[in-house]
């Protein structure tokens, strides 16, 4: 019994930490163009030109910029798709 416990409050406090939702951050580079990240955050999180032209410009003129919010599993994927070209990004909880 004793290992039976353990296991079911790490279960718990696994589907704690899941729910919890989380934060892609990107942040501003002299590498990529405007096109560049544009096109990778529609890529990335699935939006609008208008959207990803806005984000773009918050992360270059503040240095970064919060581009999605959500379940870890999706901040993972746009994680991933942002850096295909190399952007440095940041997931934080």
């Amino acid at each position: 019994m004793t290992l039976t416990r353990p296991t079911e409050i790490q279960q718990d406090d696994q589907d704690v930490l899941t729910q919890e939702p989380a934060k892609v951050i990107l942040f501003n580079d002299e590498v990529h163009t405007f096109d560049e990240v544009i096109t990778q955050l529609i890529k990335a999180i699935r939006c609008s030109t208008d959207k990803a032209e806005s984000l773009a410009w918050e992360v270059h003129s503040r240095g970064k910029a919060v581009v999605y919010t959500g379940e870890m599993q999706e901040c993972l994927r746009v994680n991933s798709v942002l850096e295909e070209i190399a952007l440095h990004t940041q997931i934080e909880m």
